[in-house]
């Protein structure tokens, strides 16, 4: 299925804007409904990131595109952030109290349960493209 895509200002105001792209998107490939409320759950917690810790409430674009292949959701987004890797990062130790736990990671952690695989490559510009993946059927 050939992918559309959209642009959109790194601001918490376009959070809706993507998900209600990604989700309509996501219906027209014929994804189950859990599926769909998966990625979206993901793409807003990627988002956040990309906007809050990427560009740090700076000026910025976040390109955000959805197809399928096979049984498989996928949701591009790129930025121009400093390169991050979240795939790197590694996860939360929820055993710990809430107190004694390191900063941060829950966003990661979230986007990890929520979705089927997270693969991250540094554009040739220098920022970041993350593709989120989800079985479908």
């Amino acid at each position: 299925m050939v992918a559309r895509s959209i642009q959109v200002s790194a601001q918490v105001s376009n959070l809706a804007v993507i998900r209600h792209f990604v989700d309509e998107r996501a219906t027209d490939l014929k994804a189950n409904r859990k599926a769909i409320e998966d990625m979206l759950q993901a793409v807003e917690e990627a988002v956040a990131n990309i906007i809050f810790h990427g560009y740090r409430y700076r000026p910025g674009n976040i390109e955000v595109e959805v197809w399928n292949e096979d049984d498989m959701l996928l949701v591009r987004l790129r930025d121009q952030a400093p390169p991050f890797d979240p795939t790197t990062f590694p996860p939360p130790d929820l055993t710990f109290p809430l107190e004694q736990r390191r900063l941060g990671g829950l966003g990661i952690h979230l986007i990890r349960k929520f979705t089927d695989r997270m693969i991250h490559r540094m554009t040739s510009e220098g920022g970041n493209e993350l593709t989120l993946v989800k079985k479908i059927k």
